[in-house]
């Protein structure tokens, strides 16, 4: 057993290794992992109740993360190009992959229609990587492209409202469409509301704890309560695990729960495709290898043709609508969960074994978009690929969107920094884990949320990026919080400018050896300006007085170092 459980994660490292060196995400090394591991190759592990149900917690933690992204306020924001270009590369991806799946498969019209819409969903995970190693997310290209993946993560509600519609004998248009948008629209409704008058205080009061043990499980229990209650309705528990992520994407808290989130998500859902991979019938596929070769290649093609048609339509560049569709043509991870969540709740929509067949081509589009991307990027750089290459433009909601100024805490200092940024229209974020404190600032219209600003992941979810913040305030009351802030901001960002406040000297000594800005010691300038009264009612000239300031102050307040007492600050 220790020998084999040595082998699989020596075979997890060498393939994330090397997917990771190939642009490819690590999500396909774990499947790849579960496939060598499994009965049909080395045979480590069978594909036992233990992986299942971990394989189970992975499906509800993916739908929780595709939920979180669903933020009515980003929807309505991007409502145009999500509603008008998402929508429409669906329903045109869907309209040339059904009479194809129609005339050359033996499935009902119900199994072909969910099908086509499975395989004009893309793999969100792997493309925001993309955008993001190509430095694209905030151009015009790669927020059309985040716009579709936000619009495909929409339809996921009334896609898994369809799955009971699969487990009755009979199918009724009609009926079955109605029944769809009730639940949809009664699902979203719910969403709003509870998520505003239920989850909001629930959290307020877990947040006052200042536990991330607490914190963390109260998130869990949330996914957890959600998945069972709707498997209770009769409804699949994955979209009760979606609905959980939905209802924490209308929180202030949505930032800080995607960052204490992030890191079991990544393992569950490791656990989900080590199982799938695991669950492939090697055998069966090898011998309709033709069959996964003719769908790899028609998947593409038909998705790249859709989308760029529909590009184009929408005024679209030709060089941007040949990335767009070139980076969406491969099928995604929602389509692996309704196979998988079709196969556990028992719906037979599709003969036994084909299943296995969309999950190969699936996983192979996936890799093959890495390797696409590689061929156009080598045709564009010799000059046989649109010479004269497209510039590139942030989008202009993307500029009103993200912050000039990161203020991390929202406590006295804070408070003024933000009322100064606001007189000059400067836009910023402020960031606290004082729930009373954000909730206040956010009545009072300041633009605060509740976060972690030690942790790496939270500053990067507010926007914090290299050439992106123009200036950090680290205006926290604690030197060691402050010292591990400043850290976190520096490795993500290490030119930008910081500026700090310090209780004292010694405060401000220990913060400016962390390469920042200024460290302003609040003790010794506030006894600056009450000297400046003094000496000004003695009668001293203002011109002295602001000489003998500047000589004080100057290198970071070296004449004060051997008077300067802490034991009273």
């Amino acid at each position: 057993m220790s020998l084999s459980l040595l082998a699989f994660f020596a075979i997890v490292f060498v393939l994330v290794y090397l997917l990771r060196v190939a642009k490819i995400g690590a999500l396909v090394a774990f499947l790849m992992a579960g496939v060598l591991s499994g009965p049909y190759v080395f045979n480590f592990f069978e594909l036992s109740d233990t992986w299942t149900f971990l394989g189970d917690l992975g499906i509800m933690f993916l739908w929780f993360s595709i939920g979180l992204e669903i933020n009515i306020k980003r929807l309505w924001r991007l409502r145009r190009t999500i509603f008008g270009f998402g929508a429409t590369q669906v329903l045109m991806v869907a309209v040339m992959l059904f009479p194809i799946l129609f005339a050359t498969t033996p499935w009902t019209t119900l199994g072909c229609i969910m099908v086509a819409m499975m395989l004009a969903m893309s793999s969100t995970s792997a493309d925001m990587q993309i955008l993001t190693d190509r430095n694209q997310l905030n151009t015009s290209m790669g927020r059309q492209t985040f716009s579709i993946l936000l619009f495909q993560d929409l339809l996921s509600i009334p896609l898994l409202a369809m799955l009971p519609a699969f487990a009755g004998r009979s199918f009724s248009l009609g009926a079955t469409a109605i029944d769809v948008a009730v639940i949809s629209v009664t699902l979203v409704l719910s969403v709003v509301i509870i998520g505003r008058f239920i989850m909001t205080p629930l959290f307020r009061h877990v947040a006052k704890l200042k536990s991330k043990e607490a914190f963390l499980l109260a998130v869990m229990l949330n996914i957890v309560i959600w998945a069972v209650l709707l498997d209770l309705l009769g409804l699949p528990a994955g979209l009760g695990a979606f609905l959980a992520g939905m209802l924490m994407s209308e929180t202030i808290y949505r930032h800080q729960i995607t960052a204490r989130i992030e890191p079991y998500a990544t393992l569950f859902l490791a656990f989900f495709f080590i199982s799938l991979g695991m669950g492939l019938n090697l055998p069966f596929l090898g011998q309709h290898w033709y069959m996964v070769v003719i769908g790899l290649i028609g998947l593409i093609a038909i998705k790249f043709f859709a989308i760029f048609m529909v590009a184009r339509v929408r005024g679209v560049a030709i060089p941007d609508a040949f990335m767009i569709s070139l980076i969406l043509a491969q099928g995604g991870e929602f389509a692996l969960l309704m196979l998988q969540t079709m196969k556990t709740s028992g719906i037979n929509a599709i003969p036994a074994g084909h299943d296995e067949v969309l999950t190969a081509i699936i996983i192979l589009s996936i890799m093959a978009t890495p390797l696409l991307i590689c061929l156009h990027d080598y045709l564009q750089r010799k000059g046989k690929l649109f010479p004269q290459r497209h510039p590139r433009t942030l989008d202009d909601a993307d500029e009103n969107i993200k912050p000039d100024v990161i203020v991390c805490g929202f406590g006295r200092v804070g408070q003024i920094i933000c009322q100064m940024l606001d007189a000059q229209k400067i836009p910023y974020v402020a960031i606290d884990l004082d729930v009373s404190s954000v909730m206040m600032g956010r009545e009072r219209g300041f633009n605060v949320v509740y976060g972690d600003c030690t942790n790496i992941d939270v500053l990067r979810e507010f926007g914090m990026q290299p050439r992106r913040v123009r200036s950090v305030v680290v205006a926290l009351d604690n030197a060691g919080t402050a010292r591990k802030t400043i850290i976190a901001i520096k490795e993500i960002a290490p030119r930008v400018k910081i500026f700090a406040r310090a209780r004292n000297l010694a405060d401000s000594q220990m913060l400016m050896r962390e390469g920042i800005e200024t460290a302003m010691p609040e003790t010794i300038e506030s006894s600056f300006f009450l000297g400046y009264s003094v000496l000004d009612y003695l009668g001293v000239s203002e011109h002295r007085i602001d000489g003998m300031l500047y000589d004080m102050r100057d290198n970071n307040y070296s004449a004060l170092a051997t008077i300067v007492s802490d034991k009273n600050d």
